[in-house]
């Protein structure tokens, strides 16, 4: 883990706004180590693969005037008010990934525990207090640089969460879990002694930087840059939802790294469009991947054959080829 981060404030609510923030300082800004504490209000952010459609619940998410944004990192949807706080740390990508991931979710754990919470990491991506999620992470790879986000839930509604959300049956089986409600915790109730969510914020940067820290500034013309990814890419429906393919086959199966789901348009033998959904972790969009599996013969080789040339470790991570091709080719 980096000695020093230099710390960072979006200064806004706004998940549109905030992501774009992320991304531009992770993709513009590699001369530093950075951490940001940010939080967006009564928002659904779904991750980079997810079908939104299939991922919330459309009617609840127009009646409550939720917003709804997809981040550039894979895993599942969560859901985001402002007893959430969200916490990004971007860096030089000078270890393996999982080295990376242990090196900076362990400052997050040591913190809760410090108050008292009996904190741990579980499965691929949560963090629990007390047996339940509190927070789940992600991360993106660009370059030499790496993004290492999540969430804190220290007072969120748990009646929006779980309005919001449209659950996958099939996870929750997996885990033996009842309900979404029943698997997620906030941490308020476990501390010994009680703090609001900007004391809670304030403990967590002074422990993880050592210090009380000054959020630094951006120039103007960074923020306008960021302002207009905000507007270009963030808060357009393309992103945020995007075009399904009319599709000839599709097919979902949930494995330990995640779950896969296929579309696929065939005409005359060959792929017109494929997409793939799902909450895996990936590393990177696979925009290229899908580009080039246009025109290819819809045949198990041939698909295998694209698909090694590119870096599809990053695109699926804990999810392996053989099993993408088999939601592709189930028989």
């Amino acid at each position: 883990m980096p000695a020093k981060f230099r710390y960072l404030e979006t200064g806004s609510h706004d998940p549109y706004y905030n992501l774009a923030f992320e991304e531009y300082v992770l993709t513009e800004m590699p001369d530093a180590d950075h951490l940001i504490l940010w939080q967006n209000d009564n928002t659904v952010v779904v991750g980079l693969n997810q079908n939104t459609l299939a991922e919330i619940d459309l009617s609840y998410v127009r009646e409550h005037s939720v917003n709804v944004v997809r981040r550039s990192t894979g895993g599942g949807a969560v859901y985001h008010d402002l007893g959430n706080l969200n916490y990004s740390f971007i860096c030089a990508l000078d270890d393996t990934r999982d080295a990376m991931k242990e090196a900076l979710t362990r400052p997050v754990v040591e913190a809760l525990r410090s108050l008292g919470i009996d904190a741990s990491v579980s499965g691929r991506n949560d963090i629990l207090a007390n047996g339940r999620k509190v927070s789940g992470t992600a991360e993106r790879v660009w370059k030499n640089r790496i993004l290492h986000h999540g969430t804190l839930l220290f007072d969120s509604d748990p009646e929006r969460i779980s309005g919001a959300l449209r659950t996958d049956p099939e996870k929750f089986r997996s885990k033996g879990i009842s309900s979404i409600r029943s698997r997620i915790g906030t941490i308020r109730p476990l501390l010994s002694r009680d703090m609001s969510i900007a004391e809670f914020r304030r403990y967590l940067l002074t422990y993880i930087t050592g210090g009380d820290t000054l959020p630094e500034s951006l120039p103007e013309s960074a923020l306008e840059r960021i302002r207009a990814l905000r507007d270009g890419k963030y808060a357009t429906w393309e992103w945020n939802f995007g075009k399904s393919p009319q599709y000839t086959f599709s097919n979902s199966v949930r494995f330990p790294g995640g779950r896969v789901e296929v579309r696929v348009d065939t005409e005359h033998g060959r792929i017109r469009d494929l997409a793939i959904f799902g909450d895996f972790m990936s590393l990177m969009p696979m925009t290229e991947l899908l580009e080039a599996m246009k025109g290819v013969p819809f045949e198990r080789a041939a698909v295998l054959a694209v698909m090694e040339l590119y870096p599809t470790d990053l695109y699926f991570h804990s999810v392996t080829v053989q099993e993408v091709l088999s939601v592709i080719f189930p028989v």
